[in-house]
């Protein structure tokens, strides 16, 4: 787990990056048409729970690079989404997000899109 060390009038601060790349998360869900933060494969709930408890392949990564950070988040679209409009504005959030909590600077915001997401039919029409 790396850590963004900063100094403090009364101390210091680490922010790790596990905490920064939840943040990023976050933002990224706030989009509209991000159907989730995932590496795009079809899983149980169960499932997803396990690999984030033994950490495999997370969706999310971020990478310390001389006090900047560049992340790469791994999204799956909902159907419809004019893919590279969203992308814009998952990059700003994301980036403003983990800027105004951490003041880590973001250098990138890197885009995956490992998956789509069908529309939900219609239950009225079932």
């Amino acid at each position: 787990m790396d850590m963004q060390n900063m100094d403090l009038m009364g101390g210091s601060l680490q922010i790790s990056t596990e905490v920064i790349a939840k943040i990023a998360r976050c933002a990224a869900l706030e989009i509209e048409g991000v159907a989730e933060v995932s590496c795009g494969r079809q899983q149980s709930k169960k499932t997803k729970e396990l690999l984030e408890m033994v950490n495999i392949q997370s969706p999310v990564t971020v990478e310390m690079r001389e006090g900047t950070a560049d992340i790469t988040l791994n999204l799956v679209v909902r159907f419809g989404t004019c893919i590279p409009v969203m992308a814009e504005k998952v990059q700003k959030n994301v980036k403003n997000a983990v800027q105004n909590m951490t003041r880590v600077t973001v250098s990138r915001v890197n885009l995956i899109i490992a998956g789509l997401a069908a529309e939900p039919s219609d239950p009225a029409a079932e």
